[in-house]
């Protein structure tokens, strides 16, 4: 069947049916919206930094033609120019003084000739910047940064699934008094931003000494509300019966955790651990109040080496953020169903 006759075989015999229309522009603009910018930041990061300074901005890497041109040591870039008798003409830029550039003939650059710099026209090709990407990882200390994610992220995940399993276990099936209580506090925490808890923290830290280590940003958000909520909810699904003939066989509490819950909890563990490499991974305020150490730098804090007070590398700065975006969207694509599988059976609906 063509997609002609998939996207036409719809109610009424067949005619496309106006809420067909709707919801097809609807999607269509919730495409452009999400990966418009995404296809923008890829696009620019194989730019050169003039080409990022233009205006009108274009979608596509460019730049100005240059072609070789006997008796100049360097290439010359090309111009559509418009000569006197109105004929247009391609030349290369000898050189320019004022509003007054010399052109060349490149098949005879003997012969030249003097017009105003508006007069002429860019003479443009597609080209990718393809030193964006390498010059920085020869000269950016990339792969340092990278390992100083990964460990941030890894034992970060590990450690926040621990945390949020243990007390996601003890708010499902325990019974104790004042447990709507506890979870309506943690659940109450998400309403608190970062910025109000932010000096509080980072005096804790620096009273314990970790400024500058890793370990600083791995512990304080160790214990997330989200995940506590996330797990307890799937948690509550789990028959208690099969908790109950644990306890009869004499399984230990942490036997029963171990063995029992955390196993038939493991879609929710899964995407509460993809949440946690997406957090972890592109956190960027607590590690630059935190870190100020360029060794101790993780990949987002180390973007900031391309910014400086009088001139930023944008198209450096552009092309490490692609590099950093891979990782975790591998990750994202390659799992994403099990967060849909996940959250469908946490109540999360």
């Amino acid at each position: 069947m063509s997609l002609v006759t998939t996207l036409t075989a719809r109610r009424n015999r067949g005619r496309l049916h106006w809420t067909d229309v709707a919801s097809y522009l609807y999607l269509a603009i919730g495409v452009a919206l999400m990966f418009g910018p995404v296809l923008w930041l890829v696009l620019s990061s194989f730019k050169t930094q003039a080409a990022l300074l233009e205006f009108p901005p274009s979608l596509l890497p460019v730049a100005q033609k240059e072609v070789a041109v006997a008796g100049f040591d360097k290439p010359l870039p090309l111009f559509t120019v418009t000569l006197e008798d109105g004929s247009t003409k391609v030349m290369a830029q000898a050189r320019r003084v004022g509003l007054q550039a010399q052109m060349v003939d490149p098949a005879d650059p003997s012969k030249s000739v003097r017009v105003a710099i508006d007069k002429r026209t860019p003479v443009r090709e597609t080209a990718f910047a393809l030193s964006n990407y390498t010059e920085p990882l020869q000269q950016f200390a990339f792969m340092h940064y990278l390992g100083n994610s990964v460990f941030v992220t890894v034992v970060a995940t590990l450690i926040t699934l621990l945390i949020n399993s243990m007390a996601a276990y003890a708010l499902s099936i325990y019974e104790f008094p004042g447990r709507s209580a506890a979870m309506l506090g943690i659940i109450g925490t998400l309403m608190i931003p970062i910025t109000i808890i932010l000096v509080p923290v980072y005096l804790v830290v620096s009273w314990l000494g970790l400024v500058n280590n890793l370990w600083a940003v791995i512990l304080p958000g160790a214990a997330t509300p989200t995940g506590v909520f996330l797990l307890r909810q799937y948690m509550l699904t789990l028959p208690r019966d099969l908790i109950e003939a644990a306890r009869m066989d004499k399984a230990s509490e942490w036997q029963i955790y171990a063995r029992i819950v955390l196993p038939l909890s493991l879609p929710a563990l899964a995407v509460l651990a993809i949440f946690s490499v997406m957090w972890r991974w592109n956190e960027f305020l607590w590690p630059l109040a935190v870190l100020s150490k360029s060794e101790s730098y993780t990949l987002q804090i180390g973007l900031n080496a391309f910014q400086g007070e009088l001139q930023t590398q944008w198209n450096y700065l552009l092309a490490m953020t692609v590099v950093t975006l891979l990782p975790v969207s591998l990750v994202f694509v390659f799992l994403q169903r099990f967060i849909a599988a996940g959250i469908a059976n946490t109540g999360m609906k």
